[in-house]
């Protein structure tokens, strides 16, 4: 029986390579920035990174990390509510609570963590959750985690009247949670915030927003989804992750009420079982929070940034999908074809991701644009000629 599993499995990967879908990774040998060095590919300009604000390789962000490695050495060694919880901790949670304008936050290894923890520890037998049908991998595994007793359902994409009609399905239950991302990954267009806040309303559900693509993004000053609809209540629990734009060095959150933070420090399984943040994940999150809010013009360049990319890729007569991300998807159909797009882009100089099924739907492959405000002008022009040259180059 090992034997056959052995050798089912590398017959699974050779059809994945036969098929132009295998993964191939690609090894970094510098700070991230607009260009780096990669294995094989020096002077690479990079367009697949989310270090949207440019603050991964920030002077000021790293000097303190490293009195944070000094200070409070290399990791906690333990869950939070043994021997983990540091003053930096809570100095990370206050700051972040009152960024996003919300009651408290709590922090967790990675916004797949946060998402898995909150969904189940606040939903009970009867609940219901309701889920956009785009929503990222980690809400939808947060939601099967609930268990059998809790009622799951997803509307379509953004359409406000599927959501309504599960909504109205969902009348007899105790509860019911709303999940949607702020800005979806796959696809970049932002969440419909204000409609969806008025069916939450008037159903007397809960709405929760993963702005793990929103946060230091959108927003005039990078406050997220909530900022971009200027809407100034109605989410009850918005989700995150300081691996993006953040600092781009690991870590997730929720932020709500005292309450739902106090449950989930009760409850949630991953901040029970988990190693808490590291000390020096927390400060480069804390003062990339601090840098963003006393820099807010640099979610402005980025914005401009976007949109001049965005502007000159049309003119060349490309289709990318419309939204005011950051993230600039081209669809190009199977995704062998993705994948190869990507691949021709790195051996010209520019570093892409190719995205196929089971990431989004069959015939639905992309080359997912990415745009930093660590990238200058000169290296988008550069991009753009290459992305525009790749794609003549394909049809």
């Amino acid at each position: 029986m090992k034997t056959d599993f052995y050798k089912n499995l590398r017959n699974t990967l050779q059809d994945l390579e036969n098929a132009g879908t295998y993964k191939h990774l690609r090894h970094l040998q510098d700070a991230m920035k607009g260009t780096v060095d990669i294995e094989h590919y020096p002077n690479s300009i990079v367009m697949c990174s989310n270090n949207y604000i440019g603050l991964s390789n920030n002077q000021f962000i790293k000097d303190e990390a490293k009195k944070s490695i000094d200070k409070y050495g290399l990791g906690a060694s333990s869950v939070r509510f043994i021997c983990g919880t540091y003053d930096i901790h809570r100095d990370l949670e206050q700051s972040l609570a009152k960024f996003l304008n919300m009651e408290a936050s709590l922090t967790y290894t990675s916004c797949w963590s946060a998402n898995t923890a909150v969904i189940p520890a606040l939903l009970n037998a009867g609940d219901t959750v309701i889920s956009d049908e785009l929503n990222h991998a980690s809400i939808i595994d947060g939601c099967r985690l609930v268990g059998k007793k809790v009622n799951k359902k997803v509307y379509k994409h953004s359409d406000m009247a599927s959501l309504e009609e599960q909504l109205i399905n969902s009348k007899d239950s105790s509860t019911v949670l709303v999940v949607t991302d702020g800005v979806f990954s796959m696809e970049g267009d932002i969440a419909l915030l204000p409609e969806i806040i008025k069916l939450t309303d008037k159903y007397g559900a809960l709405l929760m927003v993963d702005d793990s693509h929103s946060t230091g993004v959108i927003g005039k000053t990078g406050r997220g989804t909530m900022e971009y609809h200027n809407v100034t209540s109605g989410v009850d629990i918005i989700s995150g992750t300081f691996g993006k734009a953040l600092g781009g060095a690991g870590g997730g959150f929720i932020a709500s009420t005292k309450d739902v933070c106090e449950l989930l420090i009760q409850k949630s399984r991953p901040h029970l079982f988990s190693n808490a943040l590291p000390p020096v994940l927390s400060s480069i999150a804390l003062n990339a929070i601090k840098f963003l809010d006393e820099n807010p013009n640099i979610v402005t360049s980025l914005m401009e940034k976007t949109t001049y990319t965005r502007n000159k890729i049309k003119e060349a007569g490309l289709t990318p999908l419309e939204g005011d991300s950051a993230i600039i998807p081209l669809i190009v159909g199977p995704t062998s074809r993705a994948i190869k797009a990507a691949n021709l882009m790195m051996e010209k100089g520019l570093y892409t991701t190719g995205f196929g099924f089971p990431v989004v739907p069959e015939g639905e492959a992309r080359v997912r644009l990415q745009i930093s405000d660590s990238l200058s002008y000169d290296e988008l022009d550069k991009a753009i000629d290459i992305i525009i040259s790749t794609m003549k180059e394909l049809d």
